[in-house]
């Protein structure tokens, strides 16, 4: 027991450290807390240099892409006479990437391999693989249905037939479907909520002003909810525009109970019938019953029985659509960068002007005229500069506005990127990490992962390159008995030939780079000092790295 005392107690020491890194500075949080009441308020900013846009209808090659995308952000930077960071190193690009792609960092043989690797185009070649692995559908199936399907009160008993849309869009994913083919299969869905597809996103959105805001948000980059009982304050949307792209979901609703379903074990069908299927007690007080509109745009020609999701999703997906393409590469963007070009990621208005206009605006074009591939625009992005680059200050740009990207910004691990890392490394199921599973019956999280996720979350709409965890969930981490016999432990120790390999391979393992020299030396001291029992000598360096902030963010 003393010895396990002396182990926690050098462990916290890092931890101790973990939480005075992610502190934030007050004047770095003034800075920002300026800009935000600026935005809000709608004051002119100063405005930059935009240079010409691609010829429309140009096609470029993801290369070129990325290209375009380093001249952009480079011409801005010389503008605003700020010095870019260098490259990351191999050790910061290879578990970023990762997580960023694959949704959890590398194990060390993976590390080891590309630092090892004296190929000139290991990192193209490592995206290409990446991209290319069943891991990068999982990652934005978790990500996606985070975004559509709401974890509300009103969601608890149906929240059993989640798993059905994530099933589906991790395959869609994989298989390299197109943005727009999968979005179209959304709005217009139909069928059993209780098979693998996208028709329980109609039960988690189970009204018309429910799906709008989403719709609008996900889809289109545009907060509309503002409008739903008042003229957009700080926009020009009206409430009757508001209402009238509802519209286009009046006459989508559940043929059946589904909580009734849930109870009795049956499941429920989404249908769209030929009129609008109004129920006052499902609307807001605010809600008006007008004619379906097109945000910004004509009415469309259809009869009154005509079946309205399908003309919405043909005209949002279609090109020239002012909103879709931007709006999804400037999600893919946010979700690479931890921000937007347009910040909020989902509040794209005249009102809040992109960082980059033409960078968007050729993200947008690109990722339209390449048919909507997902994989090129990730592709794209992660093989430039401005991606690659390092997250550490360089002379000159400590203090750069983050929309410049002179450096990469740095982003606290998801809670989704935190389980799974955790449970490479451990081999635990979730237990200990969250409130403990129990048969819910579909009235809550429905296993350890979606329990660990909840409780790690922070609200919608959080920054994602601010800290949101708080004391709570970092002692959880902290005191899991699962850190204690972890899994990579047992393989480290049966492939480490001494203490110095046994050392450098923890660090692999969980940090993905080799220690340095300081690092090695005090490691491999506290082993020396507790030679009695080496195991949890190990453990205690282990419990160390995994509780420290360089796991704990993706730089």
């Amino acid at each position: 027991m003393q010895t396990h005392s002396r182990i926690r107690l050098a462990a916290l020491a890092t931890v101790a450290m973990l939480l005075a890194s992610l502190a934030v500075h007050p004047a770095s949080a003034q800075k920002r807390q300026a800009r935000r009441q600026t935005a809000a308020g709608g004051e002119k900013q100063k405005a930059p240099t935009v240079a010409a846009a691609l010829p429309a209808g140009k096609k470029l090659t993801a290369n070129e892409l990325s290209a375009r995308i380093d001249a952009m952000v480079g011409a801005r930077l010389k503008q605003e006479n700020v010095p870019a960071s260098g490259l990351a190193t191999d050790e910061e690009f290879v578990r970023r990437v990762y997580l960023d792609i694959a949704g959890k960092i590398p194990t060390s043989e993976q590390a080891l391999a590309f630092l090892e690797s004296k190929d000139a185009d290991k990192r193209a070649k490592l995206i290409d693989t990446l991209l290319d692995s069943k891991d990068f559908g999982r990652q934005l199936a978790d990500i996606w249905q985070l975004l559509l399907l709401p974890r509300n009160s009103d969601n608890i008993r149906t929240r059993q037939w989640y798993p059905n849309l994530t099933k589906w869009m991790e395959e869609q994913f994989n298989k390299g479907a197109s943005w727009d083919a999968i979005v179209k299969d959304v709005l217009t869905a139909t069928g059993d909520v209780g098979k693998p597809g996208p028709a329980v996103y109609w039960i988690a959105n189970p009204s018309a002003d429910k799906v709008n805001d989403n719709v609008t948000r996900m889809f289109m980059g545009v907060q509309l909810e503002c409008a739903q009982c008042h003229n957009h304050p700080f926009t020009h949307y009206k409430q009757n525009e508001y209402w009238a792209m509802a519209a286009f979901f009046l006459k989508v609703r559940p043929d059946g109970n589904p909580k009734a379903a849930v109870k009795n074990g049956g499941t429920v069908n989404i249908i769209e019938t030929p009129r609008p299927f109004i129920n006052k007690k499902k609307l807001p007080e605010s809600a008006k019953i007008v004619p379906a509109k097109f945000l910004g745009e004509d009415a469309p020609d259809v009869k009154a029985t005509d079946l309205l999701r399908p003309v919405l999703a043909d005209w949002i997906v279609k090109p020239g659509n002012p909103y879709f393409a931007k709006a999804k590469a400037n999600r893919v963007w946010g979700l690479l960068f931890g921000r937007g070009i347009v910040n909020p990621i989902d509040d794209m208005h005249d009102g809040n002007a992109p960082s980059h206009p033409t960078l968007l605006a050729d993200l947008g074009n690109q990722f339209t005229v390449n048919n909507y591939d997902i994989k090129y625009l990730y592709r794209a992005i992660c093989n430039s500069q401005a991606y690659q680059r390092s997250s550490k200050p360089h002379n000159g740009n400590q203090d750069a506005e983050p929309e410049l990207w002179a450096k990469m910004p740095i982003k606290p691990l998801t809670p989704g990127q935190l389980f799974d890392s955790l449970q490479m490394l451990t081999g635990f199921g979730g237990k200990g990490f969250a409130p403990k599973a129990k048969n819910l019956g579909g009235k809550g999280p429905f296993n350890a992962r979606d329990q660990f996720v909840a409780f790690f979350s922070a609200e919608d709409g959080a920054d994602a390159t601010e800290y949101h965890a708080g004391i709570p969930q970092v002692l959880r981490l902290m005191n899991a008995p699962q850190f204690n016999n972890a899994q990579a432990l047992g393989a480290v120790m049966r492939q480490a030939k001494d203490r110095d390999e046994v050392v450098e391979r923890l660090y692999l393992t969980v940090l993905s780079r080799r220690p340095t020299s300081e690092e090695r030396t005090r490691a491999l001291n506290f082993v020396r000092r507790n030679d009695a029992s080496l195991r949890e000598a190990y453990a205690g360096v282990l419990w160390a790295l995994m509780n420290s902030s360089e796991f704990a963010l993706n730089r």
